[in-house]
């Protein structure tokens, strides 16, 4: 037992590795800058007001300049949606029992403004309306 403890293997804390890919196109969105590799693409407007992150042609993220951060798993919960959305700072997207957990609260997938929604943490009694992307 004490070799197992001392094997760093044993000691160290898991080291989450974001993919590569992942890192550019989250940067390339929060700079409203155009990208596209592979599957992943970052679309901007002419203006460069607006961007939007769409996985196999599928908007997953959107974000304005006077707008913050609203995301959706465009109905495909699947890893690389969930690793795609897990590069945002603020979001943390985790699944258990075939159910998806965004920053903590049970999610559908459907839109939601990000601030909006760490608010549920600040009112826990409130709930996310999905329709108006508020708190009710």
């Amino acid at each position: 037992m004490v070799l197992l403890l001392r094997n760093p293997i044993y000691t160290q804390l898991p080291v989450i590795n974001m993919r590569k890919i992942t890192k550019d196109a989250i940067r390339a969105f929060r700079e409203h800058r155009k990208f596209k590799r592979g599957n992943t693409v970052v679309e901007v407007c002419e203006s460069k007001l607006f961007a939007e992150l769409k996985l196999h042609g599928n908007a997953i993220a959107r974000s304005g300049v006077f707008d913050g951060l609203m995301i959706s798993s465009a109905g495909w919960n699947t890893v690389t949606t969930k690793e795609r959305l897990n590069g945002f700072d603020e979001v943390e997207i985790y699944q258990k029992d075939f159910t998806w957990y965004l920053n903590g609260h049970e999610w559908n997938g459907a839109w939601v403004d990000i601030g909006t929604w760490n608010l549920l943490n600040k009112y826990p009694n409130k709930t996310y309306n999905y329709s108006k992307h508020c708190l009710d």
